[in-house]
């Protein structure tokens, strides 16, 4: 299981399927204030010393990435769009990573072994990914913030950092002080160094959740494409063996249909992935000829409750394994 695991999300750069845990109460782009319809490039902020490498690592792809970590609950949300056409970009990776509550970062110093904090998830339909975690605390010279990743390709990704509104993320420390030991944040946005050359497109909101008890935040992402993902080396070897397209209809109620174009003879598996990266199903079909494939999915029929999942597809042939992967969504 974990080598399988390793391959689907080493070789693609993508990953895995799921059922959305709900966010009922999250903000949207509609209630943001001060939204426009207007697409700017996300500044590019240094990933800072505490990034690891989370690309093959198949144990941060999840949604859910605190772990034994307490703090007031965190749902982050993020819409990822393309700077060419201001249009969402579905099956990019989002990565995200910060401190705890005391401002410790897993992975260093006496954190050594630890993996809190870390996980990465790949946009929906509508370029979306959603993060449960905690609001992270701070530590000197920094304002309380998180870092992201937005892979677009195998050869390009943006790097950049978010961070809150100061008074409820203020109010939200002295009300839990025996969580946020301590105390209120004394370092501004403008006060820090990387936020230095602005932050405009950089902070958001906190909203209180009342079925969480936590609070729910938005943020809209523009980087470098057109809508679509990016291409790099991976993705240039795959064109040349196949193409594997988003399923149709999507979302979809019932039963969707996932097209491949193969350019030579060859082996196909399709697996279905959840958002905890978790395998749930997988088909194989073999001898098949140069030439338009398809296969068709219905999770009902499978016992897969609605939401997200991601469909990866492996081609074997004699040139080699190459494997691809998109998000699907399947509604009630």
């Amino acid at each position: 299981m974990k080598s399988n695991r390793r391959d689907f999300l080493r070789i693609t750069g993508m990953a895995g399927v799921a059922t959305l845990i709900p966010f009922k109460n999250l903000i949207t782009a509609e209630t943001v204030p001060g939204k426009t319809d207007e697409c700017v490039l996300i500044p590019t902020e240094t990933a800072g010393p505490f990034p690891l490498d989370l690309t093959d690592n198949s144990f941060f792809f999840r949604q859910d990435v605190r772990e034994d970590k307490t703090g007031v609950q965190l749902n982050l949300k993020m819409k990822i769009f393309g700077l060419e056409n201001c249009e969402p970009m579905p099956n990019v990776r989002v990565h995200i990573w910060h401190c705890d509550k005391d401002g410790l970062y897993s992975g260093y110093g006496d954190q050594a072994g630890f993996t809190y904090l870390r996980g990465w998830q790949m946009a929906d339909a509508n370029g979306e990914v959603e993060f449960i975690t905690i609001l992270p605390g701070w530590y000197p010279g920094r304002v309380c913030h998180i870092h992201f990743q937005v892979y677009v390709s195998s050869m390009y990704a943006a790097i950049s950092q978010l961070t809150f509104d100061v008074d409820t993320k203020n109010f939200i420390y002295t009300s839990n002080p025996d969580l946020y030991t301590k105390g209120t944040d004394p370092v501004l946005p403008s006060e820090d160094g990387v936020f230095a050359d602005g932050y405009e497109y950089q902070i958001v909101n906190l909203s209180p959740n009342a079925e969480t008890g936590g609070y729910d935040s938005y943020l809209e992402v523009t980087v470098q494409g057109s809508g679509t993902t990016g291409t790099g080396y991976i993705e240039k070897e795959n064109a040349k063996q196949f193409r594997l397209g988003q399923n149709y209809p999507n979302p979809y109620t019932d039963e969707t249909t996932i097209p491949i174009l193969l350019l030579h003879p060859s082996d196909i598996k399709l697996e279905l992935w959840d958002l905890s990266g978790r395998k749930l199903y997988s088909t194989e079909r073999n001898s098949l000829f140069a030439g338009d494939q398809s296969i068709t999915v219905n999770p009902g029929h499978l016992g897969l409750s609605a939401g997200s999942y991601v469909y990866q597809v492996q081609v074997s042939n004699s040139n080699g394994i190459y494997r691809d992967s998109k998000m699907m969504t399947a509604g009630r």
